[in-house]
């Protein structure tokens, strides 16, 4: 028996036709991006706790503090795409020992250049942390690890041209350069790990293990 297609009810097509692929990206995206704040968030806990970033004790005390606040806020910004507790473990090492190395390796100085320096090793430290756990394949991972150095000589850079007052030796950029990083971090995490539509559900290509 023929059926007219035409006469079905409308909002019957309506729920079975899968999302359009700009909001399959624009709706994690935004997601990953609104996850900036725990950058200051993040910065405040670890300025709370080690002060100023003018000694390897404090470098590395609040890197710990302030990488496990990103890593935990990007984990549940992820869309389910990272597994919380290995990468906001990966953050907290990463960023500890990013900053610990990167703030000695400038003097512990906060001029444009010395952060953007800094920027570039701790994004190394924890690119290359947080690739180890990025459920992705290698090379997918690689990327990853070599972008980061970028992504946060960028962010020191776009703060500080901001005209926040580094001077105070913080332990992470501030707001600006956060959202810069996100927003850019967040394509980035969709070009490695995008999120496919069906049509009935929105799922990551490679969901990351429920850990909570």
């Amino acid at each position: 028996m023929n059926v007219d297609t035409e006469k079905l009810p409308s909002n019957l097509s309506t729920r079975d036709r899968a999302p359009e692929p700009s909001t399959v990206f624009l709706r994690p995206w935004l997601t990953w991006t609104a996850g900036f704040l725990s950058f200051p968030l993040a910065g405040l806990a670890g300025t709370a706790v080690a002060g100023r970033v003018d000694s390897p004790v404090a470098a590395l005390t609040a890197g710990l503090v302030t990488g496990a606040v990103i890593g935990a806020g990007q984990g549940l910004a992820s869309s389910h795409r990272l597994p919380l507790v290995r990468w906001m473990v990966a953050a907290t090492i990463g960023m500890g020992l990013g900053l610990l190395l990167g703030a000695a390796a400038v003097g512990y100085g906060t001029s444009l250049g010395d952060l953007a320096i800094m920027g570039a090793v701790t994004g190394l430290l924890l690119g290359a942390a947080q690739s180890a756990v990025l459920p992705t394949g290698r090379s997918e991972r690689a990327v990853w690890a070599v972008t980061m150095p970028v992504l946060w000589a960028l962010g020191w850079t776009v703060t500080t041209l901001a005209g926040i007052d580094v001077e105070k030796a913080f332990t992470v950029f501030g707001a600006t350069g956060a959202v810069t990083f996100s927003a850019l971090s967040g394509a980035l995490l969709h070009r490695l790990l995008p999120v496919h539509s069906s049509p009935t559900t929105t799922s990551p290509q490679n969901p990351a293990e429920d850990e909570t």
